[in-house]
């Protein structure tokens, strides 16, 4: 190695180590400034569940942009605002990040110099006054249920040689401190909420209807292409209507697990009252028609809800009946997949989806009401004195009981799925719409020539 390659890596070496020393070391720091050393961040903080509110502010050095984050209680739910106020089900995730942020405590003053902030990573997300993308943290907020901050801190980078250590700055303040923190901050869209969109087991099936079609968008045609029938049989085999070859056991399984596995990767708001519309059969307003276009969907001449990669019907052992229609491609990653931030349409970058419309109803055909007792004098008698006809009116009013208790709660849940799905399009990946899209030749099992 030649004399000047020697210098060359000494000289790196030196910048790498003065680099180190500006983030590890205090700068320009009076003895006064030590005082808070060691206190908490947020004494009068104390009950984790008192906090309703988390915000959390990040920073994309890519897009230039901060990315807001958000869950409150609001309206008596948890909601995500920053998602059309998507219903969030992961409620106690806020409560454990509040948790967290309790006895932070400010471990060492490293500096008091603005200077320090970018190589901190402390800047804040928000402050348009900074040019430069680099050196931005993580602002974070939590607030009472009446807008009051509980805390308010911006997290920044790892302090280097120190485990578990961060560097922490309150806004508006110039002090850098060193903070132990262990806090599952996540802005995942995806976890926050539940994403088992079907809330489904394939247990509980036993039909499936795939309605392969094509739509002419011109003219609102339907060219029925298939239609595909699975039914379970009482011996647990799966039998297809159109044909007389055995159904592949395996494929229908592979389905099945799909259709469980469905995960939501983004949502959009449909426009207010639309799904009330379809159910009564309203008019349905130009806007809210464009709406439907622009996700795959539309009215066909003769009035039925369309799309344009067809649909699937899902029969359960407890009498819902969901339908799944699959419409447009949608191209993007992050908030733009998530929540249509900065979308005006479909984006020609990130990963491929496509937008769903479901849609839960009680099938009233998968209870088939029993007969009733011819009367019910067995009810005022003890059973010693029952005789044959009390006896049988006995039996048939126990079975009536178990219907009306089985479409009731039929109906129930269909009522809860539906009310889930009535608001919204959901966005899934294309790998879950391949797995679910099949044709009647991937389910005929293959027979050995």
């Amino acid at each position: 190695m030649n004399e000047m390659k020697k210098t060359g890596i000494f000289v790196g070496v030196a910048v790498i180590l003065v680099l180190i020393a500006l983030v590890t070391s205090p700068r320009r720091i009076t003895p006064e400034a030590f005082s808070e050393q060691g206190q908490e961040f947020f004494a009068d903080f104390t009950d984790p569940n008192v906090a309703q509110t988390l915000e959390v502010i990040d920073f994309d050095p890519t897009s230039g942009a901060a990315h807001p984050f958000k869950v409150t209680f609001k309206n008596n739910h948890w909601t995500i605002p920053s998602h059309n106020d998507y219903p969030a089900d992961a409620k106690d995730r806020l409560a454990k990040t509040a948790a967290g942020v309790i006895g932070i405590k400010k471990e060492e003053l490293r500096s008091t110099s603005v200077a320090d902030h970018e190589a901190c990573g402390v800047i804040d997300p928000m402050d348009e006054t900074v040019v430069g993308l680099e050196g931005r943290g993580k602002r974070i907020t939590l607030r009472d249920a009446d807008d009051r901050v509980l805390a308010d801190f911006i997290v920044g980078k790892d302090v280097p040689g120190r485990s578990g250590l961060k560097f922490v700055r309150l806004p508006g303040q110039n002090q850098v401190y060193t903070a132990r923190m262990n806090l599952d901050i996540s802005t995942r869209f995806a976890d926050w909420i539940e994403t088992n969109l079907l809330d489904l087991t394939k247990s509980q099936v036993n039909k499936l209807v795939l309605n392969d079609y094509r739509i002419n968008e011109q003219s609102r045609s339907v060219e029925q292409r298939d239609n595909i029938v699975l039914s379970l049989k009482d011996d647990g085999s799966w039998g297809m209507n159109k044909t007389g070859k055995p159904v592949d056991s395996a494929k229908v399984a592979q389905l099945l697990t799909a259709l469980e596995g469905v995960r939501i990767n983004g949502v959009r708001p449909k426009p207010e009252g639309l799904s009330a519309s379809l159910t009564k059969g309203g008019q349905i307003s130009q806007t809210d028609a464009m709406s439907l276009q622009s996700k795959g969907f539309y009215f066909s001449r003769d009035g039925r809800l369309v799309s344009n990669e067809g649909e699937l019907q899902i029969h359960t052992m407890d009498g819902v009946l969901y339908t799944l229609r699959f419409g447009e491609v949608f191209y993007g990653s992050g908030m733009a997949l998530s929540a249509g931030a900065g979308d005006a349409g479909e984006v020609d970058d990130g990963s491929e989806n496509r937008y769903l419309f479901v849609t839960a109803e009680f099938d009233p055909k998968q209870f088939p009401k029993p007969s009733a007792p011819a009367n019910t004098d067995f009810l005022n008698k003890a059973d010693s004195l029952w005789n044959d006809d009390d006896r049988a009116n006995k039996k048939k009013q126990d079975a009536l009981d178990r219907w009306q208790s089985q479409v009731a709660a039929g109906e129930a849940r269909a009522d809860t799925l539906s009310q889930r799905f009535a608001g919204w399009y959901y966005l899934i990946s294309s790998e879950s719409f391949d797995k679910v899209k099949l044709n009647r030749s991937d389910l005929i099992a293959k027979t050995e020539s």
